[in-house]
């Protein structure tokens, strides 16, 4: 089967890195290990392997035609239908790309369900930017929202985790996705941050619903995010919600520096939080090197230099 075009979507800007070359792994259905309440594409049942995919030429072939016509390409993508690690050419496929990437970085996109397998982790090593979902510890929680294939093993996930992090010289992203009623209890975000502070990612994005889910599921509020990022010390934490409130106020140089100590804030949240007096305060302490501006993965952080 010929999959053309449909394998490629964009380039599209991506508001953390740049302009992005999407690619479909599975463009023909959805081929996915989880059956996620809260996914964005209609329910399916779950399967452990792809039995249809693009090859590894036809996927090369058609990145290589975007080169040609879109030469400002940032990052490839690697996405699909489902999830993209049950790709069964995955190591194949990412030795081509970065054979013909040049300056263009590598990125997954994934639930994280099969980094315990060598195959998958090893290959995983091989790509720029590994952004992994995480949305449940607990097997309970795993079997209520993400719906997990019976061939996954949940209990695996957060030690390969923990080692690929250690082991990885590229960028390592977690991102979590709350719903309401479901992975929002104290004791499931207790065992999250647990987890979270022991894999010690890049960053952390956590966000909530916000496009019509698969099933019947609500989000969690701005504040509750806001909330659970203050639980989580000492890791970039950012936080994805739409038309998140604005609450400008003025910080003393004081609440300032005892802020960006308890967690980093996101220019974002710069830009919601701080109002103009601030916000010069807040260049002084930068031109002072007591605070500081680092960018992990395409996300701009604030964080305290003083112990």
């Amino acid at each position: 089967m010929s999959y053309s075009n449909s394998i490629i979507f964009g380039p599209i800007p991506s508001r953390r890195f740049g302009i992005s070359l999407g690619i479909d792994l599975s463009p023909a259905k959805k081929q996915c290990n989880f059956d996620c309440l809260y996914c964005e594409l209609e329910g399916a049942k779950t399967v452990d392997k792809m039995d249809e995919y693009p090859s590894v030429e036809d996927i090369i072939k058609e990145i290589k035609n975007s080169f040609g016509i879109h030469p400002k390409i940032d990052v490839i993508t690697l996405t699909a239908n489902g999830e993209p690690t049950l790709y069964p050419k995955l190591d194949e496929l990412i030795n081509e790309i970065n054979k013909i990437k040049t300056n263009t970085k590598t990125l997954i996109l994934s639930n994280g369900s099969t980094i315990y397998k060598k195959e998958i982790y090893d290959a995983l090593l091989k790509i720029d930017i590994v952004k992994l979902s995480l949305d449940c510890i607990s097997e309970k929680c795993f079997k209520k929202l993400d719906r997990v294939n019976s061939s996954v093993e949940t209990q695996k996930i957060v030690p390969a985790m923990i080692n690929f992090s250690k082991q990885t010289k590229n960028d390592l992203v977690l991102e979590i996705l709350f719903v309401k009623d479901l992975n929002d209890k104290i004791d499931e975000i207790a065992l999250l941050n647990h987890a979270i502070t022991q894999i010690n990612p890049k960053r952390v994005d956590i966000g909530t619903i916000d496009r019509p889910p698969a099933y019947e599921v609500k989000p969690v509020t701005y504040e509750f995010l806001e909330n659970v990022a203050s639980e989580f010390k000492n890791i970039n934490v950012n936080i994805v919600y739409k038309n998140r409130p604005k609450s400008m106020q003025t910080y003393s140089e004081g609440e300032i520096i005892k802020m960006l100590k308890r967690r980093p804030l996101t220019a974002e949240d710069i830009v919601n939080m701080f109002d103009n007096q601030s916000k010069m305060t807040l260049d002084d302490l930068i031109k002072s090197n007591i605070i500081t501006i680092v960018n992990s993965s395409g996300v701009e952080f604030y964080k305290n230099l003083l112990k």
